[in-house]
This record gives C-alpha cells, sequence and structure tokens, in this order.
C-alpha cells in the first residue's frame, strides 16, 4: 500500500474555489482502480497546529504505486489540474510507505 499526503496551499482566498473542483473530481478518483482513500481535510477546530486558511491537505492510500502512477497520468486529474492551477500557491506532496 501506498499513502499519499499532499499539501495545498491557494492562492490567498482561492481556497473554496479550488476545493469545489477537487470535489467535483473525487467521485473520477474514487472509481479509479487501486483507490482506496482519497479526501481533502482542513485545519479542525481548536487545533494548535494549522496550515491555515488557505491550505488544505488531501489524504490517500492507493494499493500500488502503480495505482498512484496511473492515477497522476489520469485524463480527470491533468483536467483538475488545468481548472486549478492558476489559483494554487504551492502543492507539496509526500509519498510513503508503511512502517
Amino acid at each position: 500500500m501506498i499513502h499519499v499526503v499532499a499539501v495545498i496551499t491557494a492562492k490567498p482566498g482561492m481556497r473554496e474555489a479550488i476545493l469545489k473542483e477537487f470535489r467535483a473530481n473525487m467521485p473520477a478518483v474514487h472509481a479509479e482502480n487501486g483507490c482506496i482513500e482519497y479526501g481533502p481535510a482542513i485545519d479542525a477546530e481548536g487545533s494548535p497546529a494549522k496550515y491555515g486558511d488557505d491550505t488544505f491537505v488531501v489524504i490517500e492510500k492507493w494499493e500500488s504505486p502503480e495505482a498512484l502512477k496511473a492515477h497522476a497520468a489520469s485524463p480527470h486529474m491533468a483536467a483538475y489540474g488545468a481548472k486549478t492551477r492558476e489559483m494554487l500557491a504551492s502543492r507539496v506532496i509526500h509519498v510513503l510507505s508503511p512502517a
């Protein structure tokens, strides 16, 4: 299994617009072979450490590195990237293996 933690920071005030596009793309991702989990998360109220108002984290689990590679190359991810590219300030993707 492969875990992915993607930290997405929007340009100021653009997080909700990106999340709208993200949520619209989620059914296509969930239908991909090898997708176990894929969803966004934001800071919980009262959290002592915060990513901030412009950032969300994508929590992903994939059956294999090959499934993750196919996900990254999928047409719906290319379309999502094109729609959100100008709204992004930064994107950091961590690909992890279980310890």
